[in-house]
C-alpha cells in the first residue's frame, strides 16, 4: 500500500471514530432528556423517610435481610387515631362525580357508617391525600376489616401522596397485598417517594398520575461517620429489596433510588413502571392465582383472561386518564365474555361488575360513542385471532 493510500485510510478511520463518538454522545443526551426530574423543596415533608430504629443484627453488612419475610399480620389496632391527611369514602368508581363523603374519624362506628352504603355495589373506593404514615396504614387496615364484615369484596385505594415513612409504606403494602386492593393514581394525583412502595402491594395498579423516586433519608440515624450511615442505609435498602421481591416488584428499583439525590425527584416513565412491576397486574398475585383459577374457572377462562391482559397492554395503556383506561378495559372484556357467568368475581376489572352499566353509559356519552381504546371495537373472536400465542404466565395488565 502506498504512503498516500495509508494516509487516506488513516484519515477515514479517524473520521469514522469521530462520527462514532458523536453518535454515542447524541444517544447519551437523548437518553438523559428522557429522564425527567424535578426539585423537592423539603424532602422531610413527605419523601422517603426511614425512622424505625435499626436492629443490632441489621448493623452488620453480612446480616442484611435478604429474602426477609413480612411482619406477622396480627390483629388490627383500633386505638384512637386521627388522620393527618384527608380521606373520603365512595361507592362509585366514577371519580368525575366526586369522591364521596369525607371521613371525619377512624373510629369503628364512623367507618362502618361510611362503608355500609357500598354493600349493594360490592365495591368501596377510598380516596386518600396526604402522607404515608401510621394513620394511613390504620386507615387501610380498618377499611379492609369493615368491608370484610359487611361482605364487600372489592376495594379501590385512590392515592395522592408525596410520600412519607418507608416502614409504614411497607406495612401498608404488605397488608394491601394480603387483602386484594386495586390501586389508582389518577391524572390529577401523584405518588412519590415512599408512596411508590405502596404500589407494589396492589393486586392491580392503574397509574395515570406522576410516580417519582429518590433516595431514602435516615432521620433517626445515630451514625457518626459515613461508614456507619452507609451501613444503616444498606440495611434499610435490604428491607426494601426483600419487600419488593416478595410482592412481585423488581428489587432493582431500590438501586435506582440510590442514584437520585433526596432534594430531586426522578419521574418514572410508563415503560419503567411496567419494568419495575409497579403498574398493571401484580406478577406475584398472578402466579398465586393461576393454579386456583385454572381449577375453579377452567382453561377457557384462563385463555380469555390472558388475551384480555395482552389486549389491555396494547390498546388501553396509552390512555392518559384512569377513567378512560378503565373504560377501555371494560370494552375489551365485554368482547371476551367477561364478567364470566361461572367466575364473575375472578374476571378482569371485577370491581366494576355491579356498576358497569352506568359507567359504560357515562363513557359512551363522554366519548360520543367511540371506542375508548381509540381503535375499532374488538369482539372476542378478533382478540383471540390477533392476540399473541398463549403462554404459561400472564403479562402485566390493568
Amino acid at each position: 500500500m502506498s504512503k498516500a493510500s495509508r494516509r487516506i485510510l488513516s484519515v477515514a478511520l479517524l473520521l469514522a471514530a469521530a462520527i462514532g463518538v458523536l453518535v454515542a454522545c447524541q444517544r447519551f443526551v437523548a437518553d438523559e432528556e428522557e429522564v425527567q426530574t424535578q426539585p423537592v423543596a423539603s424532602p422531610e415533608e413527605g419523601g422517603a423517610v426511614s425512622r424505625d430504629p435499626m436492629p443490632e443484627e441489621a448493623m452488620s453488612v453480612e446480616a442484611l435481610p435478604q429474602g426477609q419475610a413480612a411482619e406477622p399480620e396480627g390483629e388490627v389496632d383500633w386505638s384512637p387515631r386521627e388522620l393527618s391527611g384527608q380521606a373520603w369514602i365512595s361507592c362509585s368508581l366514577d371519580y368525575r362525580e366526586g369522591d364521596g363523603a369525607a371521613l371525619a374519624s377512624l373510629e369503628r362506628e364512623a367507618l362502618r357508617e361510611g362503608v355500609e352504603a357500598c354493600r349493594e355495589g360490592q365495591v368501596v373506593r377510598v380516596r386518600y391525600t396526604g402522607k404515608i404514615n401510621p394513620e394511613f396504614t390504620a386507615l387501610v387496615q380498618r377499611v379492609t376489616v369493615t368491608a370484610d364484615e359487611l361482605g364487600i369484596v372489592h376495594r379501590v385505594l385512590d392515592l395522592d401522596s408525596t410520600g412519607g415513612q418507608v416502614e409504614d409504606a411497607i406495612r401498608a403494602g404488605d397488608w394491601i397485598g394480603n387483602h386484594h386492593w386495586t390501586l389508582w393514581v389518577r391524572e390529577d394525583s401523584v405518588c412519590h417517594s415512599a408512596c411508590v412502595f405502596v404500589l407494589a402491594g396492589g393486586d392491580s395498579r392503574v397509574l395515570a398520575g406522576r410516580v417519582g423516586i429518590h433516595r431514602i433519608i435516615r432521620l433517626s440515624s445515630t451514625a457518626t461517620s459515613r461508614h456507619e450511615l452507609n451501613t444503616e442505609l444498606q440495611a434499610v435498602y435490604g428491607t426494601v429489596r426483600a419487600y419488593l421481591e416478595r410482592n412481585g416488584a423488581s428489587p432493582l428499583l431500590a438501586d435506582v433510588m440510590k442514584t437520585v439525590p433526596n432534594r430531586s425527584l426522578r419521574l418514572l416513565t410508563q415503560e419503567e413502571l411496567a419494568a419495575y412491576g409497579l403498574d398493571g397486574n401484580n406478577a406475584a398475585q398472578d402466579d398465586l392465582d393461576r393454579v386456583r383459577l385454572l381449577a375453579k374457572c377452567g382453561d377457557d377462562f384462563m385463555q380469555r383472561r390472558d388475551r384480555w391482559v395482552r389486549a389491555f397492554e396494547e390498546r388501553c395503556r396509552a390512555e392518559r386518564e384512569v377513567f378512560a383506561r378503565n373504560a377501555c378495559g371494560l370494552e375489551l372484556r365485554r368482547g371476551l365474555g367477561f364478567p364470566d357467568d361461572e367466575c364473575p368475581a375472578e374476571s378482569p376489572l371485577a370491581e366494576f361488575n355491579a356498576v358497569e352499566p352506568t359507567l359504560g353509559a357515562a363513557a359512551d356519552a363522554t366519548a360520543g360513542g367511540d371506542d375508548p381504546a381509540g381503535a375499532e371495537p374488538v369482539p372476542g373472536a378478533d382478540v383471540a385471532a390477533k392476540g399473541s400465542p398463549d403462554v404459561d404466565g400472564t403479562a402485566g395488565g390493568g
